[in-house]
């Protein structure tokens, strides 16, 4: 399987910088989500990556090469950037015809994709009718069509409700397992936090990281370690550290063990000694912050 390459990418719309400088590879294997305020670049980044807007500086490959080199694109890389952007009065089966078509797919592989997204019994409507779950799904059929090695989501379970969410985050990962090159942007972030692997996340149209989401939650000053005592006043003043609520304490800066281990020798009982993880959405608003008002 392939991956998506950046290196040094960059787009200017006149005097405003969309993208400056972004370099990172997008790996096999695995659900990689793509993060970033409104207005940090990341659909222009998508378009980048297949072709549809020019590289100011700077270059991104697919498999090695520019889109545009690629000699049957959509066996290589298929994409659902705007599922609502399909002629409306096309039946969902005709519209799938005629992507494959217009690329030398054979037609048997739309009843293949129609059947994986769910949508066989509902193959002959008219795309104008479906609804926004449907249309996503649709739209993961025509990228499917060429059984391409990488897939581009772009906020996918925008407006889907619960069970929409679930199947798109269970076919992405399926996917991914299959061995494809998966990347996703979405500013949901509890939502990548249980679909994605890897964080690719940009502000300001600038990379600010590129690690595993466990890696990320973890380098967040947002956890805590929570202590509940019977005498909480005194391991509050033993400790010297953290906030004191009315039933606990919340510790930064040490680590259970630490604090176990100094409240035991000064003789004060725990009924509780536990660390906060923080949320992903915590952490991204941390390292966002300072990005939060930037448009482009």
């Amino acid at each position: 399987m392939t991956s998506i390459k950046a290196t040094g990418l960059t787009k200017r719309y006149g005097q405003t910088t969309a993208v400056s400088g972004l370099s990172f590879t997008v790996e096999p294997g695995q659900v990689t989500g793509f993060l970033g305020p409104n207005g940090a670049g990341k659909s222009t980044t998508m378009r980048m990556i297949l072709g549809l807007d020019h590289p100011s500086g700077g270059s991104v490959v697919v498999d090695g090469v520019p889109y545009q080199q690629l000699k049957h694109p959509l066996r290589k890389i298929g994409a659902l950037l705007d599922a609502k952007a399909v002629h409306g009065g096309r039946s969902a089966r005709n519209h799938l015809l005629a992507i494959a078509q217009s690329n030398g797919l054979p037609a048997s592989r739309v009843e293949q994709v129609l059947e994986s997204v769910g949508l066989s019994q509902v193959a002959k409507r008219r795309i104008g009718g479906f609804s926004l779950g449907m249309s996503q799904r649709l739209g993961i059929a025509a990228a499917l069509l060429g059984d391409p090695e990488i897939l581009l989501f772009d906020e996918p379970v925008n407006g889907l409700d619960p069970d929409g969410i679930l199947w798109i985050r269970t076919f992405m990962r399926k996917l991914a397992a299959e061995g494809r090159t998966v990347f996703v942007s979405s500013h949901l972030m509890s939502e990548m936090a249980q679909t994605a692997d890897h964080l690719i996340v940009i502000g300001k149209g600038e990379l600010i990281a590129d690690t595993s989401v466990a890696d990320f939650i973890g380098s967040s000053s947002q956890g805590f370690v929570k202590v509940r005592s019977p005498r909480l006043a005194e391991v509050a003043q033993l400790l010297q550290v953290g906030e004191l609520h009315h039933d606990h304490l919340r510790v930064t800066g040490m680590q259970p063990l630490e604090i176990g281990t100094l409240t035991a020798r000064a003789g004060l009982p725990l009924e509780e000694l536990t660390f906060v993880q923080p949320t992903l959405e915590a952490a991204y608003m941390e390292l966002t912050k300072d990005s939060l008002e930037y448009t482009s």
